[in-house]
């Protein structure tokens, strides 16, 4: 599990992951109903032709889930990664909007 920070504003809220190791190519970002879920793979790479005798820093996979509320717009979920930290910007859907309702005859 990767150790987050989480901030909310006006306009949203902002969720980020430490994921040392992690590029972007190895990241997994997904809602399935109202599940946020990260995931992701640090690797080191080894030079060609090169094997490691002893490594104190082996590949990790993080992994985190989230419940998101349904006052957030997923459609508009931005997501970046810089310097080992992820940040996911997930904005308010904004306040419904009224309107009036037609009455039909029955």
């Amino acid at each position: 599990r990767p150790p987050v920070d989480i901030f909310e504003d006006s306009t949203g809220i902002t969720v980020q992951a430490d994921m040392p190791g992690v590029s972007k190519d190895r990241l997994d970002i997904h809602v399935d109903n109202d599940t946020l879920s990260i995931e992701g793979r640090s690797e080191i790479p080894m030079p060609e032709g090169m094997e490691a005798l002893h490594a104190d820093v082996r590949s990790t996979r993080y992994q985190r889930s989230f419940t998101l509320s349904n006052q957030i717009d997923l459609d508009k979920i931005e997501a970046a990664v810089k310097h080992g930290v992820l940040r996911l910007r997930l904005p308010n859907a904004g306040p419904a909007k009224a309107r009036k309702i037609a009455v039909k005859a029955a």
